[in-house]
Protein backbone atom coordinates (compact mmCIF):
# COMPACT_ATOMS: atom_id res chain seq x y z
CA UNK A 1 0.00 0.00 0.00
CA UNK A 2 1.28 3.62 -1.03
CA UNK A 3 2.21 5.53 2.16
CA UNK A 4 1.08 8.63 0.17
CA UNK A 5 -2.52 8.74 1.50
CA UNK A 6 -4.72 12.14 1.15
CA UNK A 7 -3.45 14.08 4.07
CA UNK A 8 -4.65 17.66 5.37
CA UNK A 9 -4.12 19.50 8.28
CA UNK A 10 -5.52 22.65 10.17
CA UNK A 11 -5.24 24.43 13.08
CA UNK A 12 -8.27 25.79 15.05
CA UNK A 13 -8.88 27.83 18.07
CA UNK A 14 -10.91 25.15 19.63
CA UNK A 15 -10.14 22.95 22.20
CA UNK A 16 -9.70 18.96 21.30
CA UNK A 17 -12.93 18.02 22.56
CA UNK A 18 -15.11 20.68 20.69
CA UNK A 19 -13.07 19.83 17.75
CA UNK A 20 -14.35 15.52 18.30
CA UNK A 21 -17.61 16.89 18.51
CA UNK A 22 -17.82 18.86 15.44
CA UNK A 23 -16.30 15.64 13.42
CA UNK A 24 -18.73 13.13 15.23
CA UNK A 25 -21.49 15.70 14.14
CA UNK A 26 -21.52 14.24 10.18
CA UNK A 27 -24.22 15.44 9.29
CA UNK A 28 -23.75 19.07 10.14
CA UNK A 29 -20.91 19.33 7.56
CA UNK A 30 -20.44 16.31 5.40
CA UNK A 31 -22.68 17.62 2.67
CA UNK A 32 -25.19 14.75 1.52
CA UNK A 33 -27.54 12.73 3.58
CA UNK A 34 -26.03 11.20 6.36
CA UNK A 35 -27.94 8.38 8.19
CA UNK A 36 -26.98 5.86 11.32
CA UNK A 37 -25.23 6.62 14.10
CA UNK A 38 -21.86 8.68 14.26
CA UNK A 39 -20.90 8.42 17.85
CA UNK A 40 -20.20 5.23 18.70
CA UNK A 41 -17.51 2.77 17.89
CA UNK A 42 -18.73 -0.27 16.07
CA UNK A 43 -21.46 1.78 14.70
CA UNK A 44 -21.98 2.06 10.84
CA UNK A 45 -23.45 4.99 8.81
CA UNK A 46 -24.48 5.76 5.32
CA UNK A 47 -23.45 8.92 3.08
CA UNK A 48 -24.83 9.60 -0.16
CA UNK A 49 -24.54 12.60 -2.17
CA UNK A 50 -27.33 12.21 -5.54
CA UNK A 51 -25.82 9.98 -7.98
CA UNK A 52 -22.58 11.30 -7.52
CA UNK A 53 -21.26 8.71 -4.21
CA UNK A 54 -22.55 6.19 -1.78
CA UNK A 55 -20.55 4.78 1.16
CA UNK A 56 -20.76 2.93 4.53
CA UNK A 57 -18.46 3.46 7.35
CA UNK A 58 -17.75 1.41 10.04
CA UNK A 59 -16.90 4.06 13.36
CA UNK A 60 -13.32 2.07 14.65
CA UNK A 61 -12.05 4.61 17.05
CA UNK A 62 -13.01 7.25 19.31
CA UNK A 63 -11.14 8.32 21.49
CA UNK A 64 -12.50 12.04 22.94
CA UNK A 65 -10.00 14.89 22.05
CA UNK A 66 -7.75 12.75 20.83
CA UNK A 67 -9.18 10.51 17.40
CA UNK A 68 -11.70 9.81 15.42
CA UNK A 69 -11.53 6.80 12.41
CA UNK A 70 -13.73 5.19 10.09
CA UNK A 71 -13.06 2.16 7.93
CA UNK A 72 -15.15 1.84 4.82
CA UNK A 73 -16.37 -1.26 4.17
CA UNK A 74 -18.80 0.05 1.21
CA UNK A 75 -18.43 2.67 -1.29
CA UNK A 76 -19.96 3.35 -5.06
CA UNK A 77 -18.08 6.83 -6.49
CA UNK A 78 -19.88 5.58 -10.74
CA UNK A 79 -18.10 8.75 -11.89
CA UNK A 80 -14.52 6.76 -11.62
CA UNK A 81 -13.48 3.34 -12.66
CA UNK A 82 -13.19 1.45 -10.47
CA UNK A 83 -15.97 2.60 -8.87
CA UNK A 84 -15.31 0.94 -5.23
CA UNK A 85 -11.75 2.32 -4.97
CA UNK A 86 -13.08 3.31 -1.31
CA UNK A 87 -13.35 0.07 -0.08
CA UNK A 88 -11.14 -0.89 2.60
CA UNK A 89 -9.73 2.67 3.20
CA UNK A 90 -9.99 4.54 6.55
CA UNK A 91 -11.21 7.64 7.01
CA UNK A 92 -9.00 9.37 10.56
CA UNK A 93 -9.21 12.17 11.96
CA UNK A 94 -6.27 13.04 14.80
CA UNK A 95 -6.38 16.11 17.27
CA UNK A 96 -3.44 17.26 18.89
CA UNK A 97 -3.70 20.34 21.01
CA UNK A 98 -1.66 23.31 20.42
CA UNK A 99 -1.19 26.81 21.91
CA UNK A 100 -4.33 28.73 21.75
CA UNK A 101 -6.02 25.46 20.26
CA UNK A 102 -5.98 22.39 17.93
CA UNK A 103 -4.23 20.98 15.41
CA UNK A 104 -6.45 18.48 13.38
CA UNK A 105 -4.33 16.06 10.77
CA UNK A 106 -7.16 14.82 8.62
CA UNK A 107 -5.81 11.46 6.79
CA UNK A 108 -7.77 9.19 4.51
CA UNK A 109 -5.10 6.25 4.58
CA UNK A 110 -5.40 3.96 1.67
CA UNK A 111 -6.42 7.01 -0.78
CA UNK A 112 -2.92 7.73 -2.90
CA UNK A 113 -2.51 9.58 -5.77
CA UNK A 114 -2.42 6.97 -8.11
CA UNK A 115 -5.88 6.53 -7.08
CA UNK A 116 -8.34 7.21 -10.10
CA UNK A 117 -10.65 9.35 -7.69
CA UNK A 118 -7.54 10.83 -6.29
CA UNK A 119 -7.89 14.36 -7.86
CA UNK A 120 -11.60 15.02 -7.57
CA UNK A 121 -11.58 13.35 -3.86
CA UNK A 122 -8.93 15.80 -2.74
CA UNK A 123 -11.25 18.70 -4.29
CA UNK A 124 -14.37 17.36 -2.33
CA UNK A 125 -12.35 16.77 1.13
CA UNK A 126 -10.84 20.05 1.09
CA UNK A 127 -14.60 21.52 0.35
CA UNK A 128 -15.70 19.54 3.93
CA UNK A 129 -12.62 19.22 5.61
CA UNK A 130 -11.44 22.83 4.71
CA UNK A 131 -14.45 25.24 4.44
CA UNK A 132 -17.19 22.92 6.02
CA UNK A 133 -15.73 21.36 9.00
CA UNK A 134 -13.54 24.54 9.27
CA UNK A 135 -16.91 26.58 9.53
CA UNK A 136 -18.36 23.88 11.64
CA UNK A 137 -16.09 23.82 14.32
CA UNK A 138 -15.43 27.81 14.42
CA UNK A 139 -19.45 28.20 14.14
CA UNK A 140 -21.17 25.22 16.27
CA UNK A 141 -23.39 25.50 13.06
CA UNK A 142 -24.69 23.12 10.49
CA UNK A 143 -22.97 24.24 7.10
CA UNK A 144 -24.47 24.20 3.57
CA UNK A 145 -23.82 22.06 1.25
CA UNK A 146 -20.42 22.20 -0.23
CA UNK A 147 -20.91 21.64 -3.65
CA UNK A 148 -24.26 23.54 -4.62
CA UNK A 149 -23.30 25.87 -7.42
CA UNK A 150 -25.03 29.09 -6.79
CA UNK A 151 -26.84 31.18 -9.87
Amino acid sequence: MSEQNLSMTMVTERTPDEVFDAINDVASWWSGQVEGDTDRVGAEFTYRYGDVHHSVQRITQLVPGERVAWHVIEANLPAVEPADEWNGTDIVFDLTPVDGGTELRFTHVGLAPDCACYDRCTAGWDALIGRNLRARIATGQAQPDAFATTA
